[in-house]
Formats: structure tokens, sequence, C-alpha cells
């Protein structure tokens, strides 16, 4: 169990136990809060109390589940590796983490096979600190052990690491470069979707355009927030959705394996060293030669 001394009035506690523990996101708080697991002064509460000055939050660990997920010998395309952080290039179409029901021939699967992984996201999640779509490809830092893991989560939280895409969409963009700013949340019209509401997260993507066709704009994002299909989210929001994306574009599109979406960079402090870190991954196949005719056939 882990306890802080609150010493100025800090708000709602599934924010302020978030903000405690880096590896906690608000909405897992908030169901740690519900089982108990986040006390106030040794007082069960609500994830809307607010915390006082004064007040002692107790954080008390989940117990370890039984590791089910299966090791499975599949091929990885590792960038970087060391004792503490693994960065692998994730192929469009490969899941990143098991779910109840579907526990195989994930990025972790094949993770769990190659190296012991860090244990603070549990059984279906080891290692995995932040997530990208199954039909986005590219880069993802993975942590080997818990002191990488609560480090390279602290980063993300505060803003600090670099997460570039690239990103092929519909229709011209006119400015050379922009910046999305309009908080995510669960549709209202559609619970499995997300979309731009008035009461959601904060969520910032900048972009600037590299190469304008007749039809589709090539972008390179860049991510200042990671809520859940942000990406997808904002571009659909300007009305220049993501070509291929079949949640969040329109039908008529070009044809590839999903969204052509790719995590083209990475950037992070080493959890051990501090050194910055930097990694690059080239497009895939398919985006390549899909660029390539768009130029022979799609010139603006």
């Amino acid at each position: 169990m882990q306890t802080y001394k609150i010493t100025t009035e800090s708000g709602r506690i599934d924010k302020v136990a978030s903000e405690l523990d880096p590896t906690l996101s608000r909405s897992a708080a908030k169901e740690m809060i519900d089982s108990g697991l986040i006390k106030i002064n040794d007082t069960i509460i609500k994830a809307k109390t607010t915390v006082k000055a004064g007040d002692i939050v107790s954080i008390t660990a989940r117990e370890p589940e039984t590791l089910e997920v299966i090791p499975e010998d599949i091929p990885l395309d590792i960038v970087y590796e060391d004792d503490d952080v693994i960065v692998v290039n994730k192929p469009q179409g490969m899941v990143v983490h098991p779910a109840p029901g579907h526990t195989s021939h994930t990025l972790v699967n094949a993770l769990l096979f190659h190296s012991p992984l860090s244990t603070i996201n549990g059984t279906y999640r080891p290692g995995i600190v932040h997530r990208i779509d199954k039909d986005t490809s590219g880069l993802l830092m993975v942590a080997k052990n818990d002191n990488a893991h609560q480090s390279l989560s602290a980063q993300l939280k505060a803003k600090t690491n670099l997460r570039k895409y690239v990103a092929l969409v519909h229709g011209i963009i006119e400015e050379d470069e922009g910046t999305i700013n309009a908080p995510l949340g669960r549709s209202p019209k559609d619970r499995k979707k997300q979309a731009v509401v008035a009461n959601g997260r904060e969520a910032v993507t900048h972009f600037k355009v590299l190469e304008r066709f007749e039809h589709y704009t090539l972008i390179e994002c860049q991510l200042e927030t990671g809520r859940t299909h942000q990406i997808r989210v904002h571009l659909k929001y300007i009305n220049h959705p993501i070509a291929g994306d079949p949640i969040y574009g329109p039908k008529k599109t070009l044809k590839g394996n999903g969204q052509f979406l790719h995590a083209s960079e990475l950037g992070f402090a080493h959890p051990v060293t501090g050194e910055f870190l930097t990694f690059k991954a080239p497009l895939p196949t398919i985006f390549e030669r899909t660029l390539e005719q768009l130029r022979l056939n799609d010139k603006s």
C-alpha cells in the first residue's frame, strides 16, 4: 500500500489518484475506488469525493492475477532493446494485447515469448505502456520491468515523450500546418466509437502537410495527448478522415488493410540513463505503394 499526505486541496479523488500514481489512468483509478482499493483517511469513498489539505490518500495495489496469456513464437520487428525497454515496429493487423475471449496471436503473446515484461498492467497487458489500434502500424515502447514502466508512464502523462504518425487523409488540407484541440469521449450515438464531446477529456493533435494529391493529403501528426482513436477522430472532425478507416472514414476509399496510419517516430527519456532516445520506422509496403499510385494517377 502507498500512502500520500495531501498539502493542498486538490480536487476529485479519481483525478488526484491518477496524478499521484502515474501508472493509473483516471478510469482505472475510479475502478479501484469503486473496489475500495483507494481510500481517504482509511475510509471508502466515491470517485467524486474531494481531496482536502491534510487528507491521507492510500492506494492498495490489486493482487496480481495468474498469468493465463500463453507466450507464442511470433516474429517481431524489434527496433531497439536493452535490459529495460523494447521498441517494436508493430505490423498492421496485429492486436496489441489480449482481451477476454481473445488471448492469442497478439503482440503481447509474441513479446512474452521473447522477454520478461513489467507486471504493472496485469495479466492481459504486461509491459504495455501505450497502445496503437490493430490496423495502425508502427512504433511502440514496451517496458521489461516495473521501474521502466513507471518512468515511461510518467513521461506520457507529463507529455515529454515524442510520438509522430504519418496519415493519408481524404480531401485537400489547405493549411500547411495546424492544431486540433477538441475533447474526446465515448460517442453518445454509438458506444463503440469515440467522438468530440463537450465534456470529454482534453485531446490535442498537431499536424503538418507533407504532400498534396488531387483528392488526398499526406500529413504528419504529432500527439500531445494519447486518447483512444485520437488521430482518427480528430481528422474526421475537421472533415479529413483517414483513408481506409473502416469506422470513421467514408465507404468509398482507398483499398488497403485498414486505415492508412503509421506510428513513424517515437522518442522518450531512457528510464535508467535519462538519455533521450528517438526511433523511426519506414512506412509499410502497402502504404508506400499506395502513395506511388497516387503520384501517378492522382496528381494535384
